[in-house]
């Protein structure tokens, strides 16, 4: 299955939503970091429901907003959930940003990222678009310290791309980018059962589920242009 079929799929039964309720418990942190001015023109790659480029309109005063996404379902719900004419959303390929060099001023992606058929590339092409200056904010759940993760490949057909935080450092900067910060950004909104009610559906203890939510968190690497 493609990245495009499985997406679409997601879509059409609303789980576009859902991925943006929980997302948001981390990536609203991560979205006030960003060196935002207003004017600037942002990227939202794997922009699904196309919360975060709203959410940099309305906080930051964003200029041009343009949310990719390589299913057109995700970008046709986005643009339905937009009342803003300087949002945009298209259908696009990560290997291939369909932008001039030195276009874009910042880049953001929420567990996204892992998707790329060849992030090294992607990479790549986020350092060519991007602006001398300008940033690339990657965060994502998946990754090769968060345990708790590991398991999500066996429940999705298109294969991702799991880094460890070295990696990601490593990558970025083959790709043209210093690393200006790397941290993790804890869940602190998911409701964490008492002990006694362990183990539930999804965790066998509470153990497990405090160390995802309130230690692992969200893993954020910041990239900035040469």
């Amino acid at each position: 299955m493609s990245v495009r079929e499985e997406f679409d799929d997601w879509a059409s039964s609303g789980r576009d939503k859902g991925m943006e309720e929980r997302h948001w418990h981390t990536a609203k942190h991560a979205l006030a970091r960003m060196p935002v001015e207003p004017g600037d023109t942002v990227l939202d790659l794997g922009c699904g429901s196309g919360y975060a480029g709203r959410a940099l309109r309305d906080t930051k005063g964003a200029g041009r907003v343009y949310g990719l996404d390589g299913s057109p379902e995700m970008a046709r719900n986005a643009a339905g959930y937009t009342d803003d004419p300087v949002v945009g959303y298209l259908v696009g390929d990560f290997d291939e940003l369909p932008f001039a060099d030195d276009s874009i001023d910042h880049v953001w992606s929420m567990e996204a990222f892992y998707y790329a058929a060849d992030p090294d590339h992607t990479l790549a092409e986020i350092a060519r678009v991007l602006r001398p200056g300008g940033t690339f904010y990657c965060a994502v759940n998946y990754y090769e310290e968060n345990v708790h993760s590991h398991e999500w490949q066996e429940f999705i057909a298109i294969e991702m791309t799991r880094w460890d935080r070295d990696q990601y450092r490593d990558a970025f900067r083959d790709a043209g980018l210093s690393v200006a910060e790397q941290d993790t950004i804890p869940d602190r909104e998911i409701t964490i059962p008492d002990a006694a009610e362990f183990p539930t559906e999804d965790w066998d203890a509470r153990e497990d589920m405090v160390e995802r939510y309130r230690e692992l968190g969200t893993l954020l690497t910041v990239g900035v242009a040469h």
